[in-house]
């Protein structure tokens, strides 16, 4: 049977991981909006992250076949989940609008950033299965014409790479955003705009190394390894400014 469409996905497919979408975005709907004060933890971070990196690929694969990295953001989402009940999180210092903004923010700007980081490992992949082959077979040759398997039916490697640096500068822009948010929060609730603790450290070196990994783009044409490797590396620091710092609070600290 022919796919329904260019993302290789049967409709009924398409259908069914949307259902699974609205599920799971209602649990962090119910969790995060509806509570007069909710409560918010690594756990409900890493779930929402998650959310949006299926919704990103899931909107990608209604326009070109990237069902290779669907499996691994639905597995992903699924064990983590249930994470939430048994790590709730703690109760914030407010649950004004403003801090709602914030936090919707972060959750974008995570999720984004770790679909670009399963962009450049999936390049990077290719890349090593193609590192035979000439600079322009790499660049300019559908990775399908010499793979087979799930991995036979990619995008060329620029398209990749252009969707790549796309998502790159939205989460870029998100992560920017989040840092004014953060600081004007900061302001309000504490009397100054930066508190100099792991987490502050941690998102501002994130959004540097996404700075100069776009300013490298457009100046030197970084790609590839070079792309990869900052790409993955302002990742950790966005995990460790969040995700990483409530994960030592709540679990190894086990502070509420």
């Amino acid at each position: 049977m022919q796919p329904s469409s260019p993302g290789g996905l049967q409709a009924w497919e398409r259908g069914a991981i949307l259902v699974a979408l609205c599920l799971h975005g209602w649990l962090i709907w119910s969790v995060l909006a509806l509570p007069e004060v909710p409560r918010f933890g690594f756990a409900l971070a890493l779930s929402s992250m998650l959310w949006v990196v299926v919704l990103i690929c899931w909107i990608e694969n209604l326009f070109v076949n990237l069902e290779v990295i669907l499996p691994v953001g639905l597995g992903l989402a699924a064990l983590c989940v249930p994470l939430a009940a048994w790590f709730p999180g703690r109760i914030p210092a407010t649950t004004a609008l403003e801090f709602r903004v914030h936090l919707l923010l972060v959750i974008l700007a995570y999720g984004v950033l770790a679909a670009a980081m399963l962009y450049a490992l999936l390049m990077a992949l290719l890349e090593h299965l193609l590192h035979r082959t000439t600079r322009k077979q790499r660049t300019a040759q559908a990775p399908g014409a010499m793979l087979s398997g799930p991995l036979a039916n990619l995008p060329p490697l620029l398209a990749l790479e252009s969707r790549l640096f796309a998502l790159i500068a939205i989460g870029f822009a998100l992560l920017t955003l989040t840092l004014a948010t953060g600081m004007s929060l900061s302001e309000s609730l504490f009397g100054r705009a930066l508190r100099f603790n792991h987490e502050t450290l941690f998102a501002i070196v994130s959004w540097i190394v996404f700075a100069v990994l776009l300013a490298g783009r457009h100046l030197y044409g970084w790609r590839g390894r070079v792309a990869t490797r900052w790409v993955l590396t302002g990742f950790i620091m966005v995990v460790l400014a969040g995700i990483g710092s409530r994960f030592v609070l709540e679990v190894i600290l086990g502070r509420s």
